[in-house]
């Protein structure tokens, strides 16, 4: 029998030694279950092949063709990869639905002697399950997001940084910028590149179900958008809702610490001018013009000053002038030096343990 996914928390604990997704690696790509290892039976080629052989041939002859890939790439894959498994080993299989190509592997892992099993419905069940949690309001999984905090913050209060402290002294801590791979601003794209919105949800999902329900969650405030990806709905009307801890701090400080967190781009002055045309459409000419001298005379703590002071401090304050959240308390950044910071982050964690059960949410 297939082994049927009752929660989402059962994959992260799950009795089985390895779970193998056997889809292509495209497909893998764009998103797959926890801790998953691809050990695809057809490549994004040979499984665009079978499916146009499917749709405009026949069924029978997909089968043949899809059933004489799967052999071969299966014996290749238990070569590359199973060769040293002892004889107990469990591995868990799934395809899109829990069809062929997870079925044809896992039977010749059993052939074999391994006890291995096929994921009931495939990736399609793990999806559904991620998308009830993330994006079902009914959804009683979600109970841990009841007790988010959000810790709030105009642009240069070290907010990601805190986060990360926090996690270190034993906070629940929601990094949806990391998962996100993306710094949250217009500024903010990594190198590497954002993962699928899918992949996102996953990793988001998989937190989530980790989380103690009855300990305060910690996360950055963010807008519904984190570079090219959407905040869950779940997820983004808690947070709207949620209490926050506000971060302050001067802005000749913020100036130089956003110099320092975004010196990548500093040293891509091509990057950094495109970055800059992007407020054009916003701002008069010569004021774009002077944040351009600023950046081609490398005077990044002053260009970063005068961004904050004139774009992102008064989007932040319209934002800040329609919310409704109950603020939890208030706390004064000194510089961001590592005793500030840590300082900072004890205290956040100690507002949200004295203060979070008197806030009603709306």
């Amino acid at each position: 029998m297939a082994y049927e996914l009752s929660a989402l928390r059962d994959l992260i604990v799950s009795p089985f030694d390895e779970i193998i997704d056997v889809r292509s690696p495209g497909e893998f790509l764009d998103d797959h279950l926890p801790g998953a290892v691809n050990m695809p039976v057809l490549d994004d080629d040979e499984r665009a092949l079978v499916g146009t052989v499917y749709k405009q041939e026949s069924a029978f002859r997909a089968r043949k063709i899809g059933g004489a890939l799967v052999a071969r790439r299966a014996g290749l894959n238990i070569e590359r990869y199973l060769l040293d498994k002892p004889g107990s080993y469990r591995p868990l299989v799934y395809c899109w639905r829990g069809g062929m190509r997870s079925g044809a592997f896992a039977t010749i892992l059993k052939q074999i002697g391994w006890r291995a099993e096929t994921l009931e419905g495939g990736y399609k069940t793990y999806r559904r399950a991620v998308v009830t949690l993330l994006y079902s309001p009914a959804d009683t999984g979600a109970a841990v997001l009841e007790r988010l905090v959000v810790v709030d913050g105009n642009t240069g209060t070290a907010k990601t940084d805190l986060l990360h402290r926090m996690a270190t002294h034993g906070a629940q801590v929601l990094d949806l910028e990391g998962l996100a791979q993306h710094r949250g601003s217009m500024f903010g794209a990594i190198e590497t590149g954002q993962p699928s919105q899918k992949s996102f949800d996953s990793a988001i999902a998989r937190q989530i179900v980790m989380f103690d329900a009855k300990q305060p969650v910690f996360v950055e405030a963010e807008s519904s958008r984190i570079g090219r990806l959407s905040l869950p709905s779940v997820l983004w009307a808690q947070m709207r809702h949620a209490p926050r801890v506000r971060i302050e701090a001067s802005l000749a400080d913020r100036g130089a610490y956003l110099a320092k967190a975004y010196a990548d781009i500093a040293k891509d002055p091509a990057r950094l001018s495109r970055t800059l045309d992007l407020l054009k459409p916003y701002y008069p000419s010569d004021g774009v013009a002077a944040w351009r001298s600023l950046a081609a005379e490398g005077r990044m703590e002053d260009l970063a000053r005068e961004l904050v002071a004139h774009h992102y401090d008064p989007k932040y304050n319209r934002q800040r002038a329609r919310d409704t959240q109950a603020e939890l308390g208030r706390i004064r950044l000194p510089g961001f030096s590592d005793e500030a910071l840590d300082a900072a982050a004890r205290e956040i964690m100690k507002i949200a343990a004295t203060r979070l059960s008197s806030v009603r949410r709306p």
